[in-house]
């Protein structure tokens, strides 16, 4: 998973960051607001306001000079699928830093040979409001599982799962005896946990391979899953040396 605490500590982020950047629009507002009687300027000229238009700025202009507007209930975040990762994204939620403050959602890019029709290819995104995309690509992906068929499945995921996404991916793999599945991670999300650290063996004895993303690997996503315009991807400082890194913890958690 990304770097999460919990479901509740990542929704008060982000109101609170919704309602930093809500104070910085009023005060964009205030500083452009029109005089009274007028709109915004339109091609450098102002024009007249209608009177339901100039009662409406009334209530704004009073939001402005102190007044608390009412509090805005926001929609729970949603589980986003899709071909390509926008690039911006990809380098802020992969990047494999130790100290990885501000990513609070999982990017999971999959592959899925069924021995049938080709490669299945795609990536999931959540806000960890509800099922972490973990799950979600059982319930969404592959929600009509064939036990007659062979499924080789490989994940590069932004970070690592944590200890309930652990559990239930040994389930599946315990159960579906037909399914492979090897995870490449950019980072190691709360090593340091001793329940995050024996979530990690039990996957590993289920069956999974965990690996670490190496700067191939990043190569080789950006190729792949990403909307790069053709742009080859430029590796950030100290890329192969937080691999090796992170390539140690694991290592060490696993034997």
């Amino acid at each position: 998973m990304a770097d999460r605490k919990s479901s509740t500590g990542v929704g008060s982020r982000l109101t609170v960051k919704r309602k930093e950047r809500g104070a910085e629009n009023e005060a964009k507002k205030e500083e452009k607001a029109p005089k009274e009687g007028e709109k915004p300027e339109v091609n450098g000229k102002n024009e007249p306001m209608e009177n339901g238009e100039a009662v409406a700025g009334a209530e704004n202009g009073a939001a402005n000079n102190g007044e608390k507007p009412e509090p805005m209930e926001l929609p729970p975040f949603e589980i986003i699928t899709g071909d390509r990762i926008d690039p911006f994204f990809y380098k802020f939620q992969f990047k494999n830093v130790e100290y990885s403050s501000g990513r609070n959602k999982t990017f999971l890019c999959y592959l899925v040979d069924q021995g049938t029709d080709g490669l299945l290819r795609g990536y999931i995104e959540d806000e960890h409001a509800g099922a972490h995309a973990e799950e979600a690509f059982f319930q969404q992906v592959l929600p009509n599982y064939d036990p007659a068929l062979k499924y080789t499945i490989t994940w590069y995921m932004s970070s690592s799962p944590c200890v309930a996404c652990a559990g239930k991916l040994a389930e599946i793999l315990k159960a579906r005896k037909n399914v492979r599945l090897t995870i490449f991670s950019a980072r190691l999300f709360e090593w340091e946990e001793p329940a995050i650290q024996t979530g990690l063996r039990a996957l590993a004895a289920a069956g999974c391979k965990l690996r670490m993303m190496k700067p191939l690997d990043f190569t080789y996503t950006w190729d792949t899953f990403v909307e790069n315009n053709e742009q080859p991807f430029a590796p950030w400082e100290d890329c192969q040396e937080n691999y090796e890194y992170y390539q140690d913890k694991l290592a060490d958690i696993l034997q």
